[in-house]
């Protein structure tokens, strides 16, 4: 499968982010803790240049937490201030005050210097399309403070929100950009439903996830479907379609639709704690393990 989606509101909505920079302090940057490398945007660290960086490690209760502090450690390596947060039920949200107020110390200090007190932290909220932007506006302003959609790409305009006397939220339309240059992270994205459903081919998606689950969550499938885990993934996708009794006019499995279950299942965390992508020095050990273990065989 090839994966681009880029439609034209999101050229307008970077150009927007771009001029908006001038008014904040700092960019809070939402990405989804189950794919962190692959939901974060590199044309925002290109936009951002010179404000300070805050990464909101969101949907946490969804992800391996082994993985997810692994991730929380390579960011932080690379001079991001971060955090995990879980929008829905708002674990972590109380945090965010406090951390978006440490990375932004050195303004704080030199405005105190200046006379300057008490002047509002102007943060920029920013993420890829369906990683959690208005919920976790509404959670932390604690109140519907911005629209939410289960579509990805719906263009908003330019809203401020106050949550309080020390910090005022900028939230801009979920953007991708123009072009994945490696298709594994358009897959993961695919994944995760920040990429235009319409485009996609279930089936296809369902069997590259599959064959995920079997190799670095080995038992989830049985955990969840009650099945006998197979050696293909098409295997497993057939026993799903039998065991979820699947099935066309005539009798024939329906694949397509075992297909939805599958990613259904996984994007609302019912395959259980489940990591798509690993920190480098992680997946650096992952295929020296399996080449050694291709050595042996």
């Amino acid at each position: 499968m090839h994966f681009q989606w880029y439609p034209g509101h999101m050229t307008k909505a970077k150009r927007m982010m771009q001029e908006d920079m001038k008014l904040i302090d700092v960019v809070i940057e939402l990405v989804d803790a189950r794919v962190p490398l692959s939901s974060k945007n590199p044309d925002i660290d290109q936009l951002a240049n010179n404000k300070y960086r805050v990464i909101l490690l969101n949907k946490y209760d969804l992800a391996d937490s082994a993985q997810t502090e692994k991730w929380k450690e390579y960011f932080e390596k690379q001079g991001y201030f971060v955090t995990m947060v879980n929008s829905k039920n708002g674990n972590g949200i109380r945090r965010v005050n406090d951390i978006v107020v440490t990375a932004c110390k050195e303004k704080i200090e030199r405005d105190r210097k200046r006379g300057i007190l008490n002047r509002p932290l102007r943060a920029m909220v920013v993420g890829i399309p369906n990683v959690g932007k208005s919920t976790f506006i509404n959670s932390i302003a604690g109140k519907a403070a911005t629209k939410t959609g289960n579509k990805p790409g719906v263009t908003k305009g330019k809203q401020w929100i106050k949550l309080n006397k020390t910090i005022e939220l900028l939230d801009t339309p979920g953007i991708l950009w123009p072009k994945f240059e490696d298709q594994s992270v358009g897959l993961r994205l695919a994944f995760i439903g920040s990429i235009k459903e319409e485009i996609l081919n279930i089936y296809e998606l369902s069997i590259e996830l599959i064959a995920f689950l079997s190799t670095h969550y080995k038992g989830c499938l049985n955990g969840r479907y009650g099945i006998e885990e197979q050696e293909t993934a098409e295997g497993n996708l057939s026993a799903i379609a039998e065991k979820r009794a699947c099935r066309l006019k005539g009798g024939e499995l329906d694949l397509n639709k075992a297909a939805g279950f599958v990613t259904d299942d996984f994007r609302n965390g019912r395959l259980g704690n489940i990591t798509l992508e690993f920190p480098p020095e992680v997946e650096e050990t992952l295929t020296k393990a399996a080449s050694e273990l291709e050595d042996k065989i």
